[in-house]
């Protein structure tokens, strides 16, 4: 017989303590409806079904921005859709053009409604947005890159790209060039009016192309920072050529400056010393002479007497003047006088560019796009002059790299071979576009099976995770 201890009652409350241990687990369990209500529960079965449930969160929002990815591009293909329509009327206008029963004054009616046409295609490509991303102009992402990439797995770097072309009028290689100087009046165009809103370059590269109808004379001047100077068709004007230094130099007694050629193919640019007739060398300041512009007809170039050297090359001669950062002070090449005489500032760091037409016959300058000539942007000043003189006719054209090229024009369709050139081109631009939309639809179709799988996935992935979390009420009970 034990006096101090019950252990009949210790065991009794022992046994009534586990029951009500076990009673609270079961009915949390059976409440929550989780076999797993805390990392005591299953500390294994906690990890996982923790893992699992971020790829099934991932899954979802993955399937979401598949959905978004698709408005995306129901957006861009719709637009497309319009400026397929257009087009089609554009060539439609063009093949009515190319009918020799219609006379200058019925195709220059036409050409209002493809400059219009044009203008509406340039304005859907830059107007055009997703969530304030423009789809159709080409910079869809934020590094103004064509490329878009849509997230669409539940891990890192599960993305498809997508590259929208741009789709405005000059892409598409149905847009005029503008004409900014008729040749009898002075025209200055500010380059804001063609400049791109993203601020890329208005002139791509262009040349002035100079085309004589007859003899004539056409003097030219240009200024910038390291410059890239083509002379074209200097004849018999050795003095005519010099070089001389402005912005940078503010003394009275700067002195002059020339090109002294060390080689047929090379020159250094030199400044006159405090001893009148001695030059010595501008550190950073050398160039290359090449051919320039070819097929205009010319004798020699000689700058011997400007230079100290001389160098003959038929019809032309290019200089470049290649500054280094410590002296990229601002060179000008002036040539003056003479026939047919032109500097064209190639370098790609002008602000300005200045060309002055004198007395001259049936001549036209034509800006060609595609070619080099200035990186002129938004603020920028093309100035172009011109005598006075009835015989003053010149023509200055500005090939737009620009989407934003306002006052750009339709694809010329004025004239019968204009018309039938324009349905070339034109039908190229519609299967320019049929291979965008056809694009755009392949890409649309791969995203509704990227989602039909995502949510495959998901489900699967859901009663794995079931199974390792819920409560089998059965068993719980």
């Amino acid at each position: 017989m034990i006096i101090n201890h019950n252990i009949t009652a210790l065991n009794t409350h022992r046994q009534m303590g586990s029951a009500q241990n076990a009673q609270a687990s079961s009915m949390e369990k059976l409440s929550s409806g989780l076999r797993i209500n805390s990392a005591k529960d299953d500390a294994a079965g906690l990890a996982i079904s923790e893992k699992m449930r971020g790829q099934i969160r991932g899954l979802e929002q993955a399937t979401t921005n598949a959905q978004d990815g698709i408005s995306f591009i129901q957006t861009a293909e719709g637009a497309l859709n319009e400026t397929h329509d257009i087009l089609q009327r554009m060539r439609e206008l063009a093949v009515q053009s190319a009918n020799d029963t219609n006379t200058d004054t019925d195709r220059g009616e036409l050409q209002k409604e493809v400059d219009q046409l044009a203008e509406e295609i340039t304005r859907i490509a830059n107007n055009t947005e997703f969530n304030s991303k423009s789809l159709l102009n080409g910079a869809v992402n934020a590094s103004g890159e064509k490329a878009a990439t849509f997230h669409i797995g539940a891990n890192s770097n599960q993305n498809l790209s997508l590259t929208i072309n741009a789709m405005d009028a000059k892409s598409l290689g149905v847009a005029g060039d503008k004409t900014v100087f008729n040749g009898t009046t002075a025209g200055n165009i500010d380059t804001a009016t063609i400049a791109d809103t993203k601020g890329a370059k208005v002139v791509d590269g262009a040349v002035l192309t100079f085309t004589y109808n007859a003899a004539g004379t056409v003097n030219g001047t240009g200024s910038q920072t390291a410059a890239t100077v083509a002379d074209t068709n200097v004849t018999n004007e050795a003095a005519a050529l010099t070089a001389t230094r402005t912005g940078a130099i503010t003394t009275a007694d700067a002195g002059n400056y020339r090109l002294e050629f060390t080689s047929p193919t090379a020159f250094k640019l030199q400044k006159e010393t405090s001893t009148p007739g001695t030059y010595a060398d501008v550190a950073g300041q050398t160039g290359t002479v090449g051919t320039a512009f070819t097929g205009i007809a010319g004798t020699s170039v000689n700058v011997a007497a400007a230079t100290g050297g001389a160098y003959a090359s038929g019809d032309t001669m290019s200089f470049t003047v290649t500054a280094d950062t410590a002296n990229a002070e601002n060179v000008t090449i002036t040539n003056a006088g003479g026939d047919q005489q032109v500097v064209a500032i190639t370098d790609e760091t002008a602000s300005s560019l200045t060309v002055t037409a004198g007395d001259f016959a049936g001549v036209s300058i034509k800006l060609d796009a595609g070619q080099t000539l200035a990186d002129l942007t938004a603020g920028d000043t093309v100035t172009v002059g011109s005598s006075t003189t009835a015989s003053a006719a010149a023509t200055f054209t500005s090939g737009a790299k620009s989407a934003d090229a306002v006052a750009a024009k339709g694809i010329d369709i004025s004239s019968q071979t204009a018309a039938n050139t324009a349905i070339t081109s034109i039908n190229d631009a519609i299967e320019n576009v049929s291979g965008e939309r056809s694009k755009l639809g392949a890409v649309q179709n791969r995203l509704e099976h990227t989602i039909n799988n995502l949510g495959t996935s998901a489900e699967n992935l859901t009663a794995a995770e079931s199974r390792i979390r819920d409560v089998d009420y059965a068993e719980a009970a």
